[in-house]
């Protein structure tokens, strides 16, 4: 039984939700999102409260209801704040910088890399080792920002590569002479 799945998710008055042929839409001031819903399950939309309700008795020990709770709630959480992620380039001449709907990556290969960025994430450059990525998709904008990670992961001896601010590299002990 899910204890996630059994809270409510807060929404404020300038959201718009409707569930409809299962299919749970939001709409406020970031975006739209829609979410497709399993046939086991409902969402109650009430006035500030939403709800996912599974049809009948046996899929409240499902794991997907807090799965889909989950989604919901992420969609309502995508439209009204967005989510953020921020990536950090540590090493020599690693540089970072837009141009256009291309974001040009510079991590000591014999080439530059032009990722082409989704539509639905938006991306800044406030200095040259630093990406910020937001968005209302939080799976794109985790795609989005692992996918750029892949370009140069981090490696543990001197921590050189793309990682994440809040991500730790755990650093390990060079050659003993």
């Amino acid at each position: 039984m899910s204890r996630v799945a059994k809270n409510k998710i807060k929404i404020s008055n300038d959201l718009k939700c409707i569930f409809e042929d299962g299919i749970f839409s939001a709409k406020g001031k970031l975006g739209e999102m829609k979410v497709n819903i399993n046939s086991d399950y409902k969402v109650e939309i009430n006035n500030d409260e939403i709800t996912v309700i599974p049809t009948n008795e046996k899929n409240k020990k499902n794991p997907i209801w807090g799965t889909t709770w989950s989604l919901v709630s992420n969609a309502v959480k995508g439209v009204s704040e967005g989510f953020m992620k921020t990536l950090e380039l540590n090493g020599t001449g690693y540089r970072a910088s837009i141009s256009g709907t291309k974001l040009k990556l510079q991590l000591g290969y014999s080439h530059d890399i032009d990722y082409e960025i989704p539509k639905e994430v938006k991306v800044e450059c406030p200095k040259q080792n630093i990406i910020k990525l937001s968005s209302h998709d939080k799976e794109k904008l985790g795609a989005t920002a692992s996918k750029i990670r892949s370009f140069r992961k981090p490696e543990p001896f001197k921590g050189k590569g793309i990682k994440y601010d809040n991500e730790f590299i755990f650093r390990k002990e060079g050659k003993k002479k």
